[in-house]
């Protein structure tokens, strides 16, 4: 049985001169990490999309007092392996090394059924959710190795455990990022400090879940500061050990 981290509670210092990088750390859960992550002594790197969102949290962590982070505008959808390459070599530079990666930006895509599903669309949700992890990842494990202990935590779904009708593009990409993990666990487990699990954050208030189900409540649904606990959980050493699962950020 799998032991519950969903009330850990995180030492003040438990980040402390760790390096991390945030995907989607302009809004939602991403936002809610990297300033999590910051509380808890860790600089981090803010990648996403909308460089306006990433300045509003670089803003909110420096007037908090935390370390000093880095923004990274980057689209996950039209990368190219150069813009990767450039990302790697920028933390190489400016830390030597990276403890952290939390892989969270996605997009949805449309819910619909697989036999009328726009193929455009199918591609682009693929390419940000299941190529671009894997470009990060590629890019950025020489810096992981650096660290004592790194961590990447890639984003599930529950529809990627199960399949469900009409989740498309999004459930099959994150099916391929529950094996994406399995693998990268495997290979790394013995050759590494560096962990690996996936976090399944349950029904979150984002933007995502909105797009999901129009008609829902927001104020129904639990807020992304409230799922944090098992994130700084798997970023931090008290999880040593803990690599290859999948886990659920929220109690079922």
């Amino acid at each position: 049985m799998t032991q519950d981290y969903t009330q850990y509670q995180a030492p003040d210092n438990l980040l402390q001169d760790k390096v991390i990088l945030v995907t989607g750390a302009g809004d939602g859960i991403g936002k809610a990490a990297a300033l999590s992550f910051a509380r808890l002594g860790a600089t981090v790197v803010l990648l996403g999309r909308t460089v306006e969102k990433l300045e509003q949290v670089y803003d909110q962590i420096e007037a908090e007092g935390g370390p000093q982070p880095a923004i990274v505008p980057l689209n996950l959808e039209a990368a190219s392996h150069v813009e990767y390459k450039q990302i790697a070599e920028t933390i190489e530079q400016e830390f030597g090394r990276l403890d952290g990666l939390l892989l969270n930006a996605a997009i949805l895509g449309d819910i619909r059924p697989l036999e009328f599903y726009p193929m455009e669309l199918f591609e682009k949700v693929m390419q940000t959710n299941v190529n671009a992890q894997f470009m990060l990842v590629r890019s950025l494990l020489p810096q992981l190795r650096q660290s004592d202990q790194g961590s990447i935590i890639f984003t599930t779904s529950s529809v990627g455990r199960v399949g469900r009708a009409n989740w498309g593009a999004y459930a099959i990409s994150k099916f391929a990022i529950e094996g994406m993990m399995q693998t990268l666990a495997d290979e790394l487990k013995d050759t590494s400090n560096i962990k690996v699990n996936c976090i399944n954050p349950g029904a979150t208030r984002t933007q995502m879940r909105a797009s999901a189900y129009p008609a829902e409540e927001p104020a129904s649904v639990c807020p992304p500061e409230a799922i944090m606990p098992l994130y700084n959980f798997l970023m931090g050493a008290d999880s040593a050990g803990v690599t290859g699962q999948s886990l659920d950020a929220q109690k079922k």
